[in-house]
């Protein structure tokens, strides 16, 4: 199954100067309970707004230098071949940036997406979810509060047959 994930504020909003706009602990968890002992695919300059690889994940990182490696990671110049590296029956998550979610959806089965409740100045945003195509299948609200500056949703969506 191809699963992305992200967080988003209600305007779409993802990023700005390749850093995320708020800071969400329980986001993170959430993540890292995903996503770990999993493949995660993202484009380079996703990978590089990390201070280092993610621990106990597969890194496929997606980038047009033809020369670029980095130890430990898998990496391809485009989506199609992202997804020719991945072992048969193994759950891999989009996790960004922009223009990886966007390319990434039309081959997407699930999305797990974070709803942050605010609007915010972006550079980068996620793609509009058609609910033609996709069923709000789970939500889970948190109220904002002394860790999290902002109410969120947990959200999951599945791809309407």
């Amino acid at each position: 199954m191809i699963i992305m994930i992200a967080a988003a504020a209600e305007n779409n909003a993802l990023g700005k100067n390749n850093e995320l706009l708020w800071h969400l602990p329980d986001d993170f968890k959430r993540f890292k309970l995903l996503t770990t002992n999993h493949y995660i695919i993202m484009g380079r300059k996703t990978f590089e707004s990390f201070p280092k690889p993610l621990p106990n994940r597969t890194h496929i990182v997606i980038t047009r230098q033809p020369d670029y490696c980095y130890e430990n990671v898998i990496v391809v110049g485009n989506l199609k071949n992202a997804f020719s590296v991945l072992p048969d029956q193994e759950d891999a998550f989009i996790i960004g940036g922009g223009e990886i979610y966007q390319q990434a959806l039309p081959f997407v089965d699930k999305i797990e997406l974070t709803r942050v409740h605010a609007n915010f100045e972006a550079d980068t945003f996620f793609p509009n979810i058609d609910s033609d195509e996709w069923e709000l299948v789970a939500k889970e609200y948190h109220a904002k509060d002394e860790k999290h500056l902002y109410d969120f949703t947990f959200e999951t969506y599945l791809r309407r047959l």
